[in-house]
């Protein structure tokens, strides 16, 4: 590795000493930050990127489309120059310094795979699309009542509490809607639905009786609570330019609150610019105690120690970081007695789209910008298998008012044709897919034996691609949806498979997953290595399956759990 000789300040190795050290600083890295330095624990946080403060490095949060230098459009430069990165949804000039640049961090895909990342302090927690719905019981029994996977070993009663938790804190609007396929929570008032969406509530029902259209649960302060306040947020003012970084902290973030909150506690050292090399394992103490860290920039290696270890670098960093801490007691990647480190690999299929028209409704009109979608919560392969494919999906839907195209036959310059486009347009209606994917031993990463990245670090091997069940969830997708719309009165429906690349989801998960059973999973009911007990994975790396429901909140739901374990093992002196 680049700097072999170990760098240690003037301060000795005790400079370099936490009782915590958490790798990214991202949605749950965050969230470990939070907990760990609120329970006393001096914690070490390290981010691979650059350091972002709230507010001061959100350089675009206000400005007007004309103030950007192409309002806002990917230039036909900055496509060629990024190819993969600027595929990301919500990619544009207005943010594109949130993401990284494709040279600069280079992997090799066996098979197409879209990997976004976003190399900052908070990660992807400023432009993640914010959505939080809570797990169902549905979710954690379904791969193991019908057989396409393995067993979690918790329950959705296990971490319904920590929901809450978390809940309280982000701040999620949402509505009580007794679902039993989507658990209700701690919510703030919702966006309204707007009139063609309660119709489209009422045909669903209507006619189907257990389909429901409904708010989605998200993670804005629609009416901030004193909680929020104190975190210094304020309430969403319903500009929809979440992805720019929101000076009103109206959307959650680790730049808006998690990590303020942590640094207050005086507990929290954050350091920007650490690639993590690898998690070092004590082979006489049979536990991990502590991280190689080569600087971003001086490409100088450190080591930093600890006495437990949060790995929270995002599911393929995380898998990453694992495969490359070797030792004589782990050669195949620390914790690796199992040899599915790297394996079962999943994402969510979000090839689906469908738009259409619906009459009617002129007198009804949308205000501001609402950053939410409403939701058809999954009715699919709950208490049995009711198709022919295995897993469920969840379906996005709206509806909006487009501008008008201006009267036909005005003139297209001039008072007539302004005049014209002051009334608005058709309503429209739109549906996507959010799709369970069914984790296989096939789809999986590896460290390339040979190419490394400037750092000297193995370039990632992503091997994982779509299967038959996809595809007939797609189908089933397509099909049930049009039945509801059609029936609902939407007209003029298209459909679309994007065909997109796996990773352009952005849900890549698995890898490390979950489990009871230490010769067929990585981690224990508490998010620990069952071979190395101090070491937690808490981000996508952890999920034993996909389920249908965004998972961003159970990623923090399951870090606070954690934390709150590993600092009172650490207490027990059992760590």
């Amino acid at each position: 590795m680049p700097g072999d000789s170990l760098h240690i300040n003037s301060g000795g190795v005790a400079a370099h000493t936490y009782d915590a050290i958490v790798i990214g600083s991202g949605i749950s890295g965050g969230w470990a930050a939070k907990e760990l330095c609120e329970l006393g624990l001096k914690t070490l946080v390290l981010e691979r990127g650059r350091d972002v403060k709230h507010i001061k490095d959100y350089p675009t949060a206000t400005k007007l489309p004309w103030e950007l230098p192409h309002r806002g459009a990917i230039t036909a430069e900055q496509r060629n120059k990024n190819p993969l990165i600027t595929k990301a949804a919500g990619y544009g000039e207005d943010n594109q310094f949130f993401f990284v640049e494709d040279k600069d961090h280079p992997y090799i895909q066996e098979k197409p795979f879209d990997w976004i990342r976003g190399y900052q302090v908070g990660g992807k927690s400023l432009t993640w699309g914010r959505c939080t719905q809570r797990w169902s019981d549905f979710e954690f029994t379904g791969p193991q009542r019908f057989n396409y996977g393995w067993d979690w070993p918790i329950r959705y009663a296990d971490v319904a509490p920590w929901y809450s938790h978390v809940e309280k804190f982000i701040g999620v609007c949402g509505n009580k809607d007794g679902l039993e396929s989507m658990p209700d929570g701690e919510f703030l008032p919702p966006f309204e639905l707007n009139c063609v969406e309660r119709h489209l509530k009422d045909s669903f029902i209507k006619n189907y009786g257990n389909r429901h259209l409904v708010h989605a649960r998200w993670a804005h302060l629609t009416k901030a609570s004193q909680v929020h306040l104190d975190q210094g947020r304020g309430q969403c003012q319903a500009r929809n330019l979440c992805m720019r970084g929101c000076p009103f902290g109206g959307y959650f973030s680790s730049n808006a609150s998690t990590l303020p909150w942590a640094a207050k506690t005086g507990n929290l050292t954050l350091r920007p610019f650490s690639v993590v090399h690898s998690v070092i394992y004590d082979e006489q103490k049979q536990k991990a105690t502590g991280v190689r860290v080569i600087d971003a920039e001086t490409k100088q290696a450190t080591e930093f120690f600890a006495k437990i270890i949060f790995v929270n670098g995002s599911a393929l960093n995380s898998n990453l970081v694992l495969l490359n801490s070797t030792s004589n007691r782990f050669p195949n990647g620390l914790g690796n007695d199992s040899g599915i480190l790297g394996k079962y690999i999943c994402f969510h299929n979000y090839r689906g789209w469908m738009n259409g028209e619906i009459e009617g409704f002129e007198d009804g009109y949308v205000y501001g910008r609402n950053p939410t979608d409403a939701i058809v919560a999954n009715y699919r392969n709950l208490h049995t298998i009711d198709t022919d494919f295995t897993g469920g999906y969840t379906t996005y839907m709206g509806a909006y008012r487009s501008r008008s195209d201006g009267e036909a036959g005005a003139e297209q310059i001039g008072a007539a044709f302004k005049e014209s486009l002051t009334v608005p347009g058709k309503w429209h209606v739109y549906a996507y897919l959010q799709g369970e994917t069914i984790p296989k031993e096939s789809n999986h990463v590896r460290l390339s034996k040979d190419e490394k990245d400037q750092w000297g670090i193995p370039l990632l091997i992503t091997s994982v691609g779509y299967d038959d069940n996809d595809e007939r969830l797609l189908k089933d997708f397509f099909v049930q949806t049009e039945e509801m719309l059609t029936k609902a009165g939407v007209k003029n429906i298209t459909h679309n498979d994007s065909k997109q690349a796996p990773g352009l989801d952005i849900h890549e998960m698995g890898g490390c997953r979950m489990g009871n059973d230490p010769k067929n999973s990585m981690l224990d009911k508490w998010n620990a290595l069952h071979h190395c007990k101090n070491v937690f994975v808490t981000d996508g790396a952890c999920m034993t399956s996909t389920g249908n429901q965004s998972p961003s909140i159970l990623y923090m739901t399951l870090t606070a759990r954690a934390a709150n374990h590993a600092a009172d093992e650490l207490k027990k002196g059992n760590l």
